[in-house]
């Protein structure tokens, strides 16, 4: 079968490369498109267009990037279309797969959404939305299967994929530590609003905690030399 799978952050692009692995071990033959990341890659998908041009996040910034969103939407649209595949996989990334979903199904395309939006959260309308669009949602949080029955559209619930991803890590050999300190981590996030806002705040409160060690954890789509424009200018509390 042929799969286009879309997911739009960091996070998504672990949960796909996850997805990715286990659609070939049960579909040999599979064929994978995807928009993603170096993990999605890794494991065997076809990248089209990586997630680290696609995080816009707030309100300003969405507007100040809106031509470039619509030209992606119209890009991700025509590269389906020409490929053609059996059925297409969202991975969470609301604001941008949903308007691929509700396209999709005016084409005909089965549409499977991995990682339900965070409707019971905020935006619950957008079930309504939903419903119409998405011919499966595979849900994560055992309480999502109860929110949707509420709404009439029946979910199948997966499990957490983030239970294997830290089954992974503590299998994983450990860091060498940096200092007998006790460790505090700093998660600014992935995409480069969120780093370029929150970072500077969390490294700013470091030098109050002298008595223990702080380690930034760093997205992958972040290299060290971006990261500098950031970095440059903050006094360096870490170990």
């Amino acid at each position: 079968m042929k799969y286009y799978i879309i997911a739009g952050e960091a996070s998504g692009d672990l949960h796909g490369s996850n997805l990715v692995l286990q659609l070939r071990k049960q579909d040999p033959a599979a064929d994978i498109r995807s928009w993603g990341g170096d993990l999605m890659e890794k494991a065997g998908a076809t990248v089209v267009k990586h997630y680290r041009d696609l995080a816009f996040m707030g309100f300003a910034e969405v507007i100040m990037n809106l031509r470039t969103i619509l030209k992606n939407l119209d890009l991700c649209k025509q590269d389906i279309a020409a490929w053609k595949p059996d059925v297409l996989i969202l991975i969470d990334y609301p604001g941008f797969n949903l308007r691929i979903a509700e396209w999709a199904r005016q084409q005909g395309i089965r549409t499977v959404y991995y990682i339900s939006p965070q409707v019971w959260a905020w935006k619950e309308g957008r079930v309504k939305k939903i419903r119409e669009v998405v011919d499966k949602m595979l849900v994560i949080l055992p309480f999502e299967q109860d929110f949707y029955k509420k709404w009439n559209f029946e979910v199948t619930y997966v499990g957490h994929p983030l239970i294997e991803a830290v089954k992974a890590a503590q299998q994983a050999p450990p860091l060498p530590p940096f200092s007998d300190k006790p460790i505090i981590a700093l998660l600014p996030g992935s995409r480069k609003q969120e780093v370029s806002k929150k970072l500077p705040v969390m490294l700013s409160v470091a030098k109050y905690f002298p008595e223990y060690q702080f380690i930034v954890a760093q997205a992958p789509a972040w290299t060290m030399p971006s990261w500098g424009s950031i970095l440059q200018p903050i006094p360096m509390y870490l170990p």
